[in-house]
């Protein structure tokens, strides 16, 4: 039994160094943060640029008074 715990701990042990080793999590978590921040970015800009263009629209219709 004792043999079966120490064995256990090795392999626990050897995970741990292994994944605080690997940063590619760390890399996965950045670029998803970027992606999210992009498309809020593009969201805002849109709805912006659709508002903007609606005004257009509606003072270019009372302009020829349609």
């Amino acid at each position: 039994m004792l043999k079966a715990y120490v064995a256990a701990t090795n392999v626990v042990a050897q995970l741990k160094a292994r994944l605080a080793e690997d940063r590619s999590g760390a890399a996965l978590v950045e670029y998803s943060v970027l992606i999210g921040l992009i498309t809020v970015a593009a969201v805002a800009t849109i709805k912006l640029v659709g508002a903007w263009i609606a005004n257009q629209w509606t003072s270019l219709q009372t302009a020829i008074g349609a």
